[in-house]
């Protein structure tokens, strides 16, 4: 069975400023949704209107046509990767993987340099590293939907491929809404497309598509 979330008519003001108009965006289940936008366009803030970290002039988020206004309350409907670092820097890798019960052995066969690392602290690692282990831990969670900012920050190529054939494993059984600045890994990446620009949502299905709105050339 498919599930959906979806947030609907989302207005945000910064002062006289409109940041985000009468915005609607769909994922489902069994899908990457994948959201562009040039930074200052709202992305982030969108993103934590979902989540129901941050109040919006009006909003409605709903998760199988249920209402839920404090997303960030309902864990096992959704979880969030901010673009900053989350996880406290004195935690070693394993207290992390224990406190989020995800195996450690199943990270290391995707990632095998970490294999002597399950007793060093996080913030021994790389800044590339770090992300690695957070992007990992937020995708692997038993949430219906995930969102990931800026997920590919800072991560070397090759794991960057790593994390969208997993993020294809798990959307077996989970939605993503995922956005970064790395817009080819996002396209790459995604089911389907939403480009955010001047306050404006548009689902596109084509390059053509957002090259005509000016976000990109190819």
């Amino acid at each position: 069975m498919k599930h959906q979330l979806e947030a609907d008519g989302i207005e945000l003001f910064f002062g006289a400023r409109k940041i985000l108009g009468n915005i609607y965006i769909k994922c489902e289940t069994g899908a990457i949704t994948g959201l562009l936008a040039r930074n200052g366009e709202g992305k982030t803030s969108l993103m934590n209107i979902i989540y129901g970290s941050l109040k919006a002039n009006s909003s409605s988020v709903r998760f199988d046509g249920i209402t839920i206004a404090k997303a960030y309350k309902r864990p096992e409907l959704l979880t969030y990767l901010p673009q900053f670092n989350f996880i406290p820097a004195s935690l070693s890798l394993k207290r992390i993987f224990n406190d989020f019960e995800i195996s450690y052995p199943d990270f290391v066969a995707f990632f095998p340099e970490f294999k002597d690392s399950e007793n060093m602290k996080i913030k021994k690692l790389s800044g590339g590293q770090r992300r690695l282990v957070e992007v990992y831990v937020i995708i692997k969670s038993n949430a219906q939907f995930v969102m990931l900012d800026e997920p590919f920050s800072h991560v070397m190529p090759l794991h960057i491929e790593k994390l969208k054939a997993l993020l294809h494993t798990e959307k077996q059984h989970k939605g993503f809404l995922i956005t970064d600045h790395m817009y080819r890994q996002i396209i790459d990446a995604s089911d389907q497309l939403y480009l955010l620009t001047e306050g404006k949502i548009h689902l596109t299905s084509t390059t053509e598509d957002i090259e005509r709105l000016g976000y990109a050339r190819f």
